[in-house]
């Protein structure tokens, strides 16, 4: 407890100076990243990730020193050109994108190793550390640099809320935003600098083979939590805030667990629990979804059976053992009791033995999915000009999923037929 209390008291100047740092650019990178995975520019914040290597290198070269600026300049600079060429490449090729990032991707990140390898064998002293941007370094965060970390966050961020509108229109339908007016060609740089500038800025901290990661995952973890564009954005700034949380005090009470990885590791497991447990679209809700619909068609089809056998015998209400259901509608009669029994359960069947009835409540349960049933076979015969053979088997699966707003507008349709 007190290791928590001292943690986030923040008195340590170099505590302070990695929580700071990596709640900006974990959120400011995620913020940007909804928008690239809503546009599918997912490996596109890899390719470039790698690209700022050289840069680094190159600015290192030019300068002789490290000054966050001039290297923030060097990785602004040549990913800007990968990104060039992950464009030019299809456009004047027949490869395709993929391709040409593969091919951008391995080549820089080939060319920095090969800078890096130079710079370590000259006499230039300030090299040492250079290498901690292939794969970051937390507590090396200076005054200096959250300083400028918080600049370029900040600048992100207001450039995501002023141009919010134009990006989501962009990221959606981008022939509607050129058919209205919009500078979508200015728009679509604009948001390609915010997207080498969020990864720019966490280099440092999380390092460039880990960078890409903090810009997709809380992306797609938030993904799973809402479907609103808005909502997404906020959700994954603060997942990535967590993460960064959670990382940084890790590191904290195990100083020998690099902060970056760990931060990484955070959110990946955020994203993972998303990708279960969301409530609508996580895998258990859609597995339990899966199954409450599969009860619901086995009931109904069974209801069915009931009234249409008692429709055609003019006796609803009477016994009728498994063996004659199993008769009229094969399935296994594992099912057949479990839909008899929660049936039951329900009040829409009556047991007697091996024997079942309809209750009233049945019956006229019965009736409307029989119905429902009729009303899509002679919509589909009629509008669609379908053969009669050929729509039973499509209306026993969408009588289960017909609203009462569409037994509504299908009956008003049919009834003002020719």
């Amino acid at each position: 407890m007190q290791t928590l209390l001292e943690f986030f008291s923040l008195a340590d100047p170099n505590v302070r100076y990695v929580v700071l740092g990596t709640l900006l650019l974990t959120s400011s990178s995620a913020m940007v990243g909804s928008f690239a995975l809503l546009k599918k520019k997912a490996l596109v914040g890899d390719a470039i990730a790698h690209a700022i290597f050289p840069g680094v290198c190159i600015a290192f070269i030019l300068t002789g020193d490290k000054h966050p600026m001039h290297l923030a300049l060097g990785a602004f600079a040549t990913s800007w050109l990968s990104l060039y060429l992950i464009d030019s490449i299809p456009a004047h090729t027949k490869l395709k994108e993929d391709t040409a990032m593969a091919l951008v991707l391995s080549m820089t990140f080939g060319l920095g190793t090969l800078l890096l390898s130079t710079i370590q064998s000259s006499s230039n002293a300030a090299q040492v550390g250079l290498s901690n941007f292939l794969f970051g370094n937390t507590a090396a965060l200076l005054g200096d640099d959250l300083l400028i970390l918080a600049i370029l966050s900040l600048l992100i961020i207001a450039t995501l809320i002023l141009c919010f509108k134009e990006f989501t229109l962009i990221a959606f339908d981008k022939a509607f935003a050129q058919a209205i007016g919009l500078p979508v060609r200015h728009l679509e740089t604009l948001f390609t600098s915010l997207t080498v500038l969020a990864l720019v800025v966490g280099i440092r901290a999380v390092g460039i083979v880990l960078m890409a990661s903090m810009l997709i995952t809380p992306a797609a973890a938030a993904r799973f939590w809402t479907d609103r564009l808005s909502k997404m954005v906020l959700l994954s700034a603060i997942l990535g805030m967590l993460a960064s949380i959670v990382g940084s005090f890790t590191s904290y009470i195990s100083p020998g667990m690099p902060t970056g990885p760990c931060i990484v590791l955070a959110i990946t497991l955020i994203a993972y629990s998303s990708f279960l447990l969301a409530p609508r679209r996580g895998l258990l809700a859609k597995r339990l979804h899966q199954r409450q619909h599969q009860q619901k068609t086995l009931v109904e089809n069974i209801l069915k059976l009931f009234y249409e056998l008692g429709e055609q015998e003019g006796a609803y209400f009477c016994h009728r053992p498994t063996s004659e259901l199993l008769v009229h509608r094969p399935m296994p009669l594992r099912l057949l009791m479990q839909g008899l029994k929660s049936l039951q359960r329900q009040g829409r069947v009556q047991q007697r033995g091996d024997q079942w009835r309809l209750t009233e409540v049945g019956k006229h349960l019965g009736q409307q999915i029989s119905q429902r049933h009729q009303l899509w076979e002679l919509y589909l015969t009629r509008y669609l000009k379908i053969k009669p053979d050929h729509v039973h088997e499509d209306a026993e699966s969408i009588e289960h999923v017909l609203t009462p707003t569409l037994v509504k507008e299908l009956r008003k349709l049919l009834a003002n037929a020719p």
